[in-house]
């Protein structure tokens, strides 16, 4: 029994969630309210990257179970070796976190869905981007030669400290990007500014992507696009991440590299036999035929090989089909009463139960699920003639 669940709660995951439900549901949420796409979502961006960080881990993980947030800061375990929100989401995306930032330019993640039968088969998707590129008219420098000057409002640093009050004795420092240099550090003059970039030093520039889904790949798989961000002066350009997500299938869920697929038998099929049909990802049809005598019941499982999933860098090799069995009963009985005894005479023999005069019949009726409690001709009271609490079952 964990002690609090709000960092579950955050994640939008139950307790007992499995590490890889944790990093889908971590994926999902931090693709959803990253700063780059959802600006004013900052707060609850770092509030998720604080979650999976400790739930990501064994150890943090445990002590968050049994003490809470608190005994995560009496460990001393918050931040571990991340020191930021983006740290985190560079190191899950595959990026190399703040050292490489600094030499490198940011990564763009973006999440493209696909359907199942284009992991079973393979395909190619077209994704448009809009990147920054160095400016060419000026090289990137934004002006003419000499005109950059060093920003004297932020003194070059690219941010702005404001002290603000909170009562007697307790004051507030809040760091914030500066408005004239737009955080560069760096300003030029408009009469010495690019004419092509208004000094911006890089212009938006539309990119088509080739996504290949090789056969086999999996929900949450990242392809990498290196070199492909957004260019900076001074940066070698970050990676494009393409995080691929599956859509549901009707017809069959995926399991690793196995498929299931429910299958409806009628009575008659399941106890005489059957011969269906079997549809793959793929435009194939498959048969499927019962042993004679064999009796499929419901809930059974039955399999066929090399009928699943393709291994990814194997495509040959595949695993395998499930098919989960369901028997749907007749609604209403089909049968003469004339020839239950003919019925009878070719299935099992029924419990045959002796009736003593010491017990008592009773009916059997229908039960209404959604009904607080079900009365059919008296009250049933106990003993000190107080009712029974809960749902009555009435005996004729």
């Amino acid at each position: 029994m964990v002690k609090e669940t709000g960092y579950y709660d955050i994640l939008g995951v139950k307790p007992n969630a499995s590490a890889e439900e944790i990093k889908k549901a971590y994926r999902k949420l931090a693709l959803k309210y990253h700063p780059d796409k959802n600006p004013n979502e900052g707060e609850k961006f770092k509030l998720i990257s604080q979650a999976y960080e400790v739930l990501s881990d064994s150890q943090k993980r445990n002590l968050y179970d049994e003490g809470g947030e608190q005994a995560i800061k009496e460990g001393g375990l918050t931040g571990g070796h991340f020191s930021s929100p983006m740290d985190i989401f560079d190191m899950f995306f595959g990026g190399g976190g703040r050292m490489n930032r600094e030499k490198r330019g940011k990564n763009v993640v973006h999440q493209l869905s696909v359907s199942l039968e284009d992991m079973y088969n393979g395909a190619t998707r077209k994704l448009a981007l809009h990147k920054n590129v160095i400016c060419a008219k000026c090289e990137g420098r934004g002006g003419k030669k000499g005109a950059v000057e060093k920003c004297s409002t932020c003194k070059g640093r690219g941010m702005q400290v404001h002290i603000q009050q909170l009562g007697p004795g307790m004051v507030q420092q809040i760091q914030s990007m500066c408005p004239d240099c737009q955080g560069q550090g760096e300003t030029i003059s408009p009469k010495d500014r690019c004419k092509t970039c208004n000094g911006k030093k890089v212009l938006k520039e539309k990119k088509i992507l080739e996504v290949h889904i090789d056969k086999g790949m999996k929900d949450g798989q990242k392809i990498m696009f290196h070199g492909e961000g957004d260019q900076e002066p001074g940066l070698e350009p970050g990676d494009v991440i393409i995080v691929l997500e599956q859509r549901d299938n009707e017809t069959f869920q995926r399991q690793g590299e196995n498929l299931v697929m429910k299958m409806e038998l009628q009575l008659a099929e399941s106890l005489c036999g059957f011969r269906k049909l079997v549809p793959t990802l793929d435009q194939r049809m498959l048969v499927i035929t019962s042993r004679p005598g064999e009796v499929v019941k419901h809930g059974d499982l039955k399999c066929i090989v090399n009928e699943g999933m393709p291994r990814l860098k194997d495509p040959f090799e595949k695993g395998i089909l499930i098919l989960q069995f369901f028997v749907r009963f007749p609604e209403h009985f089909w049968l003469p009463l004339t020839k239950l005894p003919e019925l009878e005479n070719l299935l099992p023999p029924r419990e045959d139960v002796m009736i003593t005069d010491d017990m008592e019949q009773v009916d059997l009726v229908e039960f209404d699920p959604n009904a607080r409690s079900q009365s059919f001709g008296r009250e049933a009271y106990e003993e000190d003639h107080h009712p029974r609490a809960g749902v009555q079952c009435q005996t004729s």
